[in-house]
């Protein structure tokens, strides 16, 4: 291995110890975020979401009673107009 050669390799580049420049002050700088009012309010929605139960209980409960009485009916023609829109959609 040549060293010579890295003397003078670093002589060109200059690849001595860094200087302060005159003046230069020990400042700390630091990094700053600033989050915009659309992400504060995104967040604020997705939390919102969050804390949203995924189960309608109220829903849940009258529709269980409306199927033990006997007196929930299902629209056959509502549901297959529905159960071809999702297949359309699908195949889109």
């Amino acid at each position: 291995m040549r060293i010579e050669a890295y003397n003078q390799v670093s002589r060109i580049y200059g690849s001595s110890k860094p200087s302060r420049t005159k003046g230069s002050r020990n400042v700390e700088k630091r990094d700053e975020v600033q989050i915009s009012q659309t992400g504060r309010d995104y967040q604020v929605a997705k939390q919102a979401v969050a804390e949203a139960p995924d189960i309608r209980e109220g829903k849940v409960s009258q529709l269980k009673s409306s199927i033990a009485s006997g007196s929930y009916h299902v629209a056959t023609g509502d549901f297959a107009a529905k159960l071809i829109e999702k297949y359309e959609a699908y195949n889109r």
